[in-house]
């Protein structure tokens, strides 16, 4: 039921909903499941996300505008990390609602430095505890969400599993609650700000990660060189630049092995979310210590 004002009109709401949280607590995932179709990048890793994406919701009484960000941290020694926590910090402060996402039957120091920002913003906030699919007796959850209430006030608790989709449905139209009556800012049928170009450069970024080891993926970002539709398929050149000469060689892989198979998985997802042929190609180049340059951050694309 679409909700009345005073005069007894048809309200509609819309506004920001910053989804929050440490690294890895899978706020990616849960955009993604709100929104029923892969808008954010996903892999094990943390700090997997690096911008500020918005996903978008649109539905007959609200619009909501999701807002992923990256996960905040306790300590930022190197210049992506700090980029990572401005992005974060902004999102807080555009925000008419914020999802704190923590994980289930697990509560840490960066929690703690997370909720300490949350509070010093004095908007309403959600808690999401996710991961409950991994929590064994379900009973175990009760004391767990009963001390995080203790931390703050929070204006609904609401255990979800992002990953399997559980109670995830219920979210939309606890949102809309705290959104502001307003028209909607963006067309009905736009599902993020994010161009394609940018999408594809992350495609590549999330295979490299899911493939890569250790500490490579937070030394490696892509670019896009070429974006066109030619003859009726899309033509992709990516740039992935790494720090140093020796990771150049772990990213191209045995015979160039390691990179055919990257723009094999990057070129299929390409396709069928584009909903057109790709041909893709993928260079490997060498910038030293991009990560820790705000000079070089802003080269290559990252609002610092």
């Amino acid at each position: 039921m679409t909700p009345a004002n005073e005069s007894g009109a048809a309200t509609y709401r819309c506004g920001f909903a910053a989804i929050v949280g440490r690294p890895n607590v899978g706020k990616s995932t849960l955009l993604n499941a709100l929104l029923g179709q892969k808008i954010s990048i996903v892999t094990p890793k943390p700090q997997t996300t690096r911008h500020r994406i918005l996903g978008i919701l649109t539905r007959p009484s609200a619009q909501i505008v999701f807002v992923d960000t990256p996960g905040l941290h306790a300590s930022a020694r190197r210049a992506m990390n700090r980029h990572m926590n401005r992005a974060a910090l902004a999102s807080l402060q555009d925000a008419d609602v914020n999802l704190f996402v923590v994980e289930a039957l697990r509560w840490t120091e960066e929690d703690r430095h997370v909720l300490e920002a949350l509070s010093k913003q004095g908007r309403p906030t959600i808690l999401i505890v996710n991961k409950v699919d991994k929590v064994s007796p379900k009973e175990r959850l009760l004391p767990f969400i009963e001390e995080l209430s203790k931390h703050a006030q929070f204006e609904e608790v609401v255990p979800v599993s992002a990953l399997k989709g559980t109670q995830v449905e219920r979210l939309p139209d606890l949102i809309a609650r705290y959104l502001p009556e307003s028209p909607p800012h963006f067309p009905e049928d736009q599902i993020t700000d994010r161009t394609q170009a940018f999408q594809a450069a992350e495609i590549v970024r999330e295979k490299l990660t899911l493939r890569l080891r250790q500490e490579l993926p937070y030394g490696l970002t892509v670019g896009i060189e070429q974006f066109k539709e030619e003859d009726g398929r899309l033509l992709i050149n990516a740039v992935i630049w790494v720090e140093r000469t020796g990771q150049k060689a772990i990213v191209i892989g045995h015979g160039g092995e390691q990179l055919k198979e990257v723009g094999r998985a990057a070129r299929i997802e390409m396709s069928e979310r584009f909903g057109s042929p790709v041909h893709l190609e993928l260079w490997v180049k060498v910038k030293e210590n991009w990560s820790d340059s705000e000079a070089a951050l802003r080269q290559l694309g990252y609002e610092v």
